[in-house]
């Protein structure tokens, strides 16, 4: 049986204090810090997130910062901690962009970034064609992100990612900073079929964890460019 997921907002970080998309791969603010506080209250207390046994980050420092803050707790025990590059943000603005592998290992080095993709943290690069910022790329990265944890052993996976990816590729809802959603996966009608999560009752009613984020929904893909634009727009990163 497919693993449960727990998705998981990055806490605010600096270019959504400041609106300045220029920061290289900002740091959370005092109200992030803050906002991870009472998320890993509420993670701890939530019996889903009790019996988690992964947590899969975006080797993003803002993702990684909201991870170790809140779920600490969880890797007390043993759990283990993964970055993948799969789960980083959309657009290739330098807020959207990570640090090399062995800065931030030295920095967070509870955190396994063994697995992650060589070619991070390039999202320009043919090489890079996976990450670029592209309908296509996007939409194709949310499912293999998604294929990946699908055939993970695991029962319940806490992923901390970003808005953006979020929403217009892995679910299409709306995360407020610091907020949680739970989710299932569909099941799988046939070999070509997509990876489709369907989210608990609990979540989708209040609005996230933490009822703090919007209802709405929206398509997957939506105003996602369909080539790589000069000036990416920034959404919710």
């Amino acid at each position: 049986m497919p693993p449960t997921l727990i998705l998981v907002r990055h806490a605010q970080a600096l270019h959504n204090e400041t609106h300045d998309y220029s920061i290289h791969d900002p740091d959370l603010t005092k109200v992030g810090r803050d906002q991870c506080k009472t998320l890993r209250q509420a993670l701890m207390e939530d019996p889903t997130a009790q019996i988690a046994e992964l947590v899969i980050t975006s080797p993003m420092r803002r993702t990684i910062q909201t991870a170790l803050s809140s779920v600490d707790w969880l890797l007390e025990k043993g759990i283990p901690i993964q970055a993948d590059a799969g789960w980083q943000e959309n657009s290739n603005k330098p807020c959207d962009t990570g640090s090399p592998i062995d800065k931030v290992a030295a920095e967070f080095p509870t955190v396994d970034f063994s697995s992650v993709d060589p070619v991070w943290p390039d999202k320009t690069s043919p090489n890079a064609s996976h990450y670029h910022y592209t309908k296509t790329a996007l939409l194709l990265r949310g499912q293999a992100a998604l294929k990946k944890l699908y055939e993970r052993p695991e029962k319940v996976i806490i992923v901390v990612s970003h808005s953006g990816f979020l929403r217009l590729a892995v679910s299409a809802n709306r995360y407020f900073n610091a907020d949680y959603r739970i989710f299932d996966f569909a099941e799988m009608t046939g070999p070509g079929d997509t990876y489709r999560l369907e989210q608990h009752a609990l979540t989708e009613a209040k609005g996230g964890g933490l009822g703090l984020s919007s209802k709405d929904t929206v398509v997957l893909g939506m105003d996602m460019p369909d080539y790589v634009p000069e000036e990416v727009p920034e959404v919710e990163a």
